[in-house]
């Protein structure tokens, strides 16, 4: 079964649905504004939904199901298409009043009306109602396999929290109302009302219900768990004890969760991260097994007592010795996020001390201290302040390299709970 190629016998399913929505001028805003819509192809004479006159006929033999994310029109549920996983406007409509009072909270919390112990009170009532309809609604969701196996999405992403919106994507809509109705799935494909064209399941909120639920299927394989499966096994532990871990982050692994369901350390380990490398920078990460203990290592972070040193490769040579202070206040660049910028007016202060320990087959190798903890700081000085940008770097270089040269090598502190004064290494890899 193809779910993460497109198999032909879903062109003219998608033609149908494609046809179906242009006769709907109620559905037209979420169709131009970019929808995604999906087919489930089976064995089967049924049809959907009304055929339109410009519609490509299915094979003989052949139907389908179809569905859209979240929701078309406002509503969960509309003629044609499979119902949702959970349909939270249903049960008493309790998830849109409870959410709604906690919209009211935060209105009431940005008026400025309330006093100091109100807005104390009120954010402990938000944070507690958030959590329980965070909890409700997870419980609610539960997906079977091909195999008649249920699970709730909490198993299914632990030991991190499902992303919003999980479970209520094309491909878990579709295979959950196949495998209640006994159909056996041949194909499923996904496309963006915006461009129309194909597209595979997401990975940050699909990848894990889609682990359970292609089960007891002959399904392709993800052709991104290779990416996955190599990021996850060249992450290694360097300390660990009942309060901390050290570890040593390859290049292109995320330090916490992000939108896509890729590995990050915070993911791998079950612990939660003090700081933070980006995703292109390798090296020395600490993470907290606690709450409490994440608290007390970010105090240290933002106190400026924790030591850190990297180490990296230029583009192109620098005199052996020399060393300096680049002082350049950076804040982000509004019109090509993720990148940062240099404002000498609005930045934030950033400060990086460097010194170059060599030039290896015509690129420098630095060491580098930085003295603040602003995103991609050390990237952008280099760039600006040296006008020579970190090696491999796609946002601010030229790149000619398989990844970036960027790597934390050393990192000091003191054990937040024994006392004792850490302090690691990793070897910088070229």
């Amino acid at each position: 079964m193809k779910i993460y190629s497109l198999d032909e016998r879903c062109f003219p399913a998608m033609e149908q649905v494609k046809a179906y929505c242009r006769s709907r001028p109620e559905w037209q805003k979420d169709v131009t504004e970019g929808k995604t819509f999906g087919v489930l192809v089976y064995e089967g004479t049924e049809p959907p939904f009304p055929a339109q006159p410009s519609s490509v006929p299915m094979p003989q033999g052949l139907t389908f199901l179809a569905a859209f994310s979240g929701t078309l029109d406002g509503h969960t549920c509309q003629p044609g298409f499979v119902p949702p996983v959970f349909d939270i406007m249903g049960e008493d409509r309790y998830f849109i009043e409870e959410e709604a009072g906690i919209t009211a909270i935060n209105r009431y919390l940005e008026s400025g009306q309330p006093s100091p112990r109100e807005v104390c009170e009120l954010r402990h009532e938000r944070k507690v109602r958030s959590r329980a309809l965070q909890r409700w609604l997870f419980s609610r969701y539960r997906v079977c396999n091909a195999l008649g196996e249920w699970a709730e999405l909490s198993e299914l992403f632990a030991p991190s929290v499902p992303p919003g919106g999980a479970g209520d994507c094309c491909a878990p809509k579709l295979l959950q109302a196949a495998f209640l109705r006994g159909i056996r799935p041949l194909a499923v494909a996904e496309w963006n009302s915006s461009d129309g064209l194909f597209r595979p399941p997401c990975t940050g909120r699909c990848r894990p219900i889609l682990a359970h639920m292609l089960k007891g299927l002959e399904a392709e394989a993800d052709p991104r768990l290779a990416t996955y499966n190599r990021l996850a096994s060249a992450l290694s532990v360097v300390y660990e004890d009942e309060w901390i871990v050290v570890v040593d982050k390859p290049s292109g692994l995320l330090s916490v969760p992000g939108k896509e369901f890729l590995p990050s350390a915070e993911s791998l380990t079950g612990c939660l991260a003090a700081h933070r490398l980006d995703q292109d920078t390798g090296g020395l990460l600490l993470l907290a097994r606690t709450v409490e203990v994440q608290t007390a290592l970010r105090r240290l972070f933002e106190q400026r007592q924790v030591e850190k040193r990297y180490e990296a490769l230029l583009e192109r040579e620098m005199p052996v010795g020399e060393e300096g202070e680049i002082r350049l206040p950076l804040r982000p660049d509004v019109d090509c996020r993720p990148r940062q910028m240099v404002d000498m007016l609005h930045g934030k202060t950033a400060l990086t001390k460097y010194r170059v320990l060599e030039n290896v087959g015509g690129h420098a190798r630095l060491s580098l201290h930085p003295y603040t903890g602003r995103t991609h700081q050390l990237r952008v000085h280099c760039a600006e302040g040296l006008g020579n940008p970190v090696l491999g770097d796609r946002l601010y270089g030229h790149c000619a390299a398989p990844r970036l040269m960027l790597q934390a090598v050393e990192l000091s502190f003191v054990h937040p709970v024994t006392g004792v004064t850490m302090h690691f290494t990793s070897r910088f890899t070229k």
